[in-house]
């Protein structure tokens, strides 16, 4: 199979892992090159995301770096499983390929975890409110492109209601609940889209109000996502440059500290549908 031009995040997380496993194992490229019957290049090639690595060169490689890790590497050699045809692949060539990662990334999640500060998670935005998001970003975009992005986060909302939905916990800050995109009457229907999803047995919605002050990672939207094995769980985050997708051990370690503070501190999931009425009733 030719080498990939564009790997998608998915493909350069399984050669961020092979790299792993071979330099925590102190295996240089080119043994590592004569243990799976390939030279030097192809090596560098599948480590950097541009070659796939077969289920069976994975358990081999596995094996001699001692990772005795079963249930990983069983989830290692799923990442080495050729993609099939999504719904997102439809908008190749049209949106940016981060937000196709993304999609990807939730598509293929056991769980997601998500904070908000400004405002409201896109797999639980109405069409209107979304709209108005995408209209509000610099420089402005075209009304294609704009309806373009709600419509293929209209399709990433499917793996809520799935065959076998996801679990979803979104920690919302009050101020993103009381931001008006679209004016008053989009974020009351917003809301209550909002409460009407949290009805869901899947879905989990917790407010951090204002009033609990300093909160770890102010100021930055997160999605979490949960793999089959905690090693390879993933946190995105929204920048002015587009997605990014952050795995190192350090930074897992980081935002699961700060989704432990959310779990604890937020308000709990009934009293927080009460807070999120009492917003509706003041529009």
């Amino acid at each position: 199979m030719p080498p990939r031009t564009m790997p998608s995040q998915r493909q350069k997380r399984l050669g961020a892992e092979v790299r792993k496993l071979r330099t925590n194992a102190g295996m240089s490229a080119e043994y590592a090159a004569g243990l799976l019957g390939t030279d030097r290049a192809k090596i560098s090639n599948i480590e950097s995301g541009i070659r796939n690595i077969t289920p069976e060169r994975v358990r081999t490689l596995a094996t001699h770096c001692e990772c005795t890790d079963e249930e990983f590497v069983s989830a290692l050699t799923e990442l080495t499983q050729l993609p099939r045809k999504n719904w997102w692949d439809e908008y190749r060539g049209k949106l940016s390929l981060g937000l196709l990662d993304i999609a990807e990334l939730e598509w293929h999640s056991v769980g997601i975890q998500t904070v908000q500060t400004v405002h409201l998670p896109g797999l639980l935005q109405t069409e209107e409110y979304a709209r108005n998001v995408f209209a509000s970003g610099l420089p402005e975009l075209s009304r294609l492109d704009i309806e373009l992005r709600v419509a293929h986060r209209m399709s990433r909302q499917q793996v809520l209601g799935r065959e076998q939905p996801i679990n979803y916990v979104s920690y919302i800050h009050e101020a993103a609940l009381r931001m008006r995109f679209g004016g008053r009457e989009v974020t009351r229907e917003q809301l209550r889209s909002l409460l009407s999803d949290s009805e869901r047995a899947n879905i989990s919605i917790r407010v951090i109000p204002v009033e609990r002050g300093n909160f770890p990672g102010a100021g930055h939207a997160l999605l979490y996502s949960e793999a089959p094995v905690q090693q390879l769980d993933t946190a995105q985050l929204d920048s002015a440059h587009g997605p990014e997708f952050l795995h190192s051990d350090s930074h897992l370690s980081k935002y699961r500290k700060h989704l432990e503070w959310m779990e604890r501190e937020t308000l709990p999931v009934d009293a927080s549908r009460d807070f999120i009425h009492g917003i509706i009733r003041e529009l």
